[in-house]
């Protein structure tokens, strides 16, 4: 038989005082309201002494809050890649004094439906719906009495809901970038998706995102993507053969990999052709997966932010419980978080670029 809960009658019975006495020195109003230091002392060291905890549940009946947040995903919580996210939601609740109760849906509808019941059951705060790659979600209905935000999700049908998601099209940009600023103004080849807006796969925002940031900076600098391989999963097996495809009528200067996975797919292809990485050809990539810096040389890499993801999520959705004025003219309002640039040792000035400039020196 597991121990009886010490309660707010046993501290007052072992401190000699009232139990409403007791109660206002714990509440902390016990020196608003006139209590003596020295019945203050016996109150918190008989609480002390007997380890005694308040009742969370009677203490949201008498406030009106449970100081919890929901998080809801489908598949965050069993990724490694996207794990950091929750750990980013958990440490910005915790900083709040709140708790985070995590469910995970693993895509089924009828298992989410009990999972938000369950955090309607237990007065959650507010709740997070979370994804674990970037995409279009139909919200549920049961989610709108609560403050709720979506986090690496967009709604499919008109909704007021914030939502939180990587900067993906300013990580197009900065990928983009990097080769630029390495000197490469052709052969810039794409892997996975491109080179034209409707080349991507289905559903996937990422890669529309991504590709529009690509062609935005290059064709700033007056740069033409000189051709694309649209990959239908972005795993290493079709980014090696997408790249062997490739190198059959052309050889690249650099590729730029919708992801890191299919970046290592093209390592592999570049090896079994002779090419060298990034002396022969430089390539860049996204999301920062660790194995960007197992695989050698080290792969330069626009890193997903998913702990940031995590901690602006549960800041976003705090405006929403506690009804910040400005925020509710802006429910529907998308957060875009920085995706930082991971330069490591796969990028490299052109050859022949590379050759003049020593030639000049």
């Amino acid at each position: 038989m597991s121990p009886r809960r010490v309660t707010l009658a046993d501290v007052a019975k072992a401190a000699g005082v009232s139990r409403p006495t007791a109660s206002l020195v714990l509440s902390g109003r016990g020196r608003e309201l006139r209590i003596s230091e020295d019945v203050a002392q016996r109150v918190l060291r008989a609480a002390d002494e007997l380890q005694y905890r308040p009742n969370i549940v009677s203490v949201g009946l008498r406030t009106g809050t449970s100081r919890t947040i929901g998080f809801v995903s489908d598949t965050v919580a069993t990724s490694r890649l996207a794990g950091d996210m929750i750990k980013g939601a958990l440490e910005a609740a915790r900083d709040r004094g709140f708790m985070l109760f995590i469910g995970e849906t693993e895509g089924d509808a009828e298992l989410e439906r009990l999972l938000l019941q369950a955090m309607h059951d237990r007065q959650v705060d507010g709740l997070i719906l979370a994804s674990m790659f970037t995409r279009t979600i139909k919200v549920p209905k049961s989610v709108k009495p609560m403050p709720t935000v979506l986090l690496n999700a967009l709604p499919k049908q008109p909704a007021a809901l914030p939502a939180v998601l990587p900067d993906e099209v300013e990580a197009g940009r900065v990928a983009a970038r990097a080769l630029l600023d390495a000197g490469h103004r052709d052969g810039i080849h794409l892997i996975g998706a491109g080179p034209r807006m409707r080349d991507v796969p289905p559903g996937s925002v990422a890669a529309v995102e991504r590709l529009v940031g690509i062609r935005e900076a290059l064709g700033e600098a007056d740069v033409k993507v000189a051709g694309g391989r649209i990959c239908p999963d972005w795993q290493p097996e079709h980014g090696l053969a997408a790249t062997r495809e490739l190198l059959r009528t052309v050889r690249p200067r650099a590729l730029i990999c919708l992801n890191d996975r299919i970046a290592m797919g093209a390592y592999q292809a570049l090896d079994d052709a002779g090419l060298k990485v990034p002396d022969d050809v430089s390539v860049v990539s996204f999301d920062d997966h660790p194995i960007a810096s197992w695989i050698r040389p080290k792969l330069t890499t626009v890193a997903l932010p998913h702990y940031e993801l995590g901690r602006k999520a549960v800041d976003v959705l705090f405006t929403e419980i506690d009804g910040d004025p400005a925020a509710s003219d802006r429910k529907g309002d998308v957060h875009r978080v920085p995706m930082p640039l991971r330069a490591r040792e796969s990028v490299a000035p052109p050859q022949d670029a590379a050759r003049s400039g020593a030639g000049s020196s």
